[in-house]
């Protein structure tokens, strides 16, 4: 089940706010102001729009909102009850046979399981097995890269949209050089290399990374998924197939870090 993963908007806050705090105690309110420049907003934020739409097809553009819906929901990943969902069900076929695992299913959520199961009780092969279900796994990583990727993209047009902001305002502020006031002019023109380096390294890449990261944990648990299956399959003993699954887990390290990033999930 999915939750708002709160760290998120959280981290955005955090950078925003202290950038804001930083400037504010060092020149007060009014430089605060001067940092909200609508013409930058315009050149950095439409710069990037139409370099995405140059970039990504129509389809693809499509997916961005439900791409970004994701990075602020986390599953929880209970791999101590995936592994015993695994044992009930060698469990339950050592005693009364493959078959009658199907209706066990009835209360297994987990889309990816069910499937497993069912081409084990339709008499499948473990291999052709495994090649199946891994083969939805290589769709699935490659359908979130090109949903990350958007936001790759736009982690590194941010910082070129910045400085061609900059390079517009330094040629405005050129035709008036015997103008005195050069000093606003030139800060005016550098806002826009900030919007877009701040764009790029507090929202874009740092979402990429998230993005990435959320793929990489569930591959990893469609991976115990897998062994799971086979091991149901073959008729390992329940408590051979537990042990194996949990010396899974131990050995990647990843249910320590799954956890650790639920409790600070909950406890924000």
């Amino acid at each position: 089940m999915k939750k708002f993963d709160i760290l998120t908007p959280i981290g955005i806050l955090i950078g925003i706010s202290t950038l804001l705090f930083a400037v504010f105690t060092n020149a007060g309110m009014g430089s605060v102001v001067f940092f909200i420049q609508l013409a930058s907003f315009l050149i950095v934020f439409g710069g990037i729009a139409a370099a995405l739409l140059i970039n990504f097809s129509s389809q693809e553009m499509k997916a961005l909102p439900k791409v970004t819906h994701e990075v602020f929901r986390y599953e929880n990943h209970n791999l101590n009850q995936l592994i015993e969902t695994f044992v009930n069900l060698s469990t339950k076929a050592r005693r009364e046979g493959l078959l009658a695992l199907e209706a066990s299913l009835d209360d297994v959520e987990d889309r990816f399981i069910r499937k497993g199961v069912l081409l084990a009780v339709d008499g499948i092969e473990p291999d052709i097995i495994k090649d199946i279900m891994m083969a939805e796994i290589v769709a699935m990583e490659e359908r979130h890269k090109k949903g990350r990727l958007i936001f790759e993209k736009a982690g590194e047009y941010a910082p070129a949209w910045g400085m061609v902001g900059t390079l517009v305002g330094l040629i405005l502020m050129l035709q008036e050089l015997e103008d005195p006031a050069l000093g606003p002019n030139m800060a005016l023109a550098l806002i826009t290399t900030l919007y877009g380096t701040i764009l790029a390294n507090l929202i874009f890449l740092p979402i990429s990374s998230k993005l990435e990261q959320k793929t990489d944990d569930e591959v990893f648990v469609k991976q115990i998924v897998i062994e799971g299956v086979i091991g149901v399959q073959s008729g390992q003993n329940p408590k051979i197939l537990e042990e194996k699954l949990s010396a899974f887990v131990r050995e990647s390290g990843r249910e320590e870090e799954l956890e650790e990033t639920e409790e600070l999930a909950n406890e924000a």
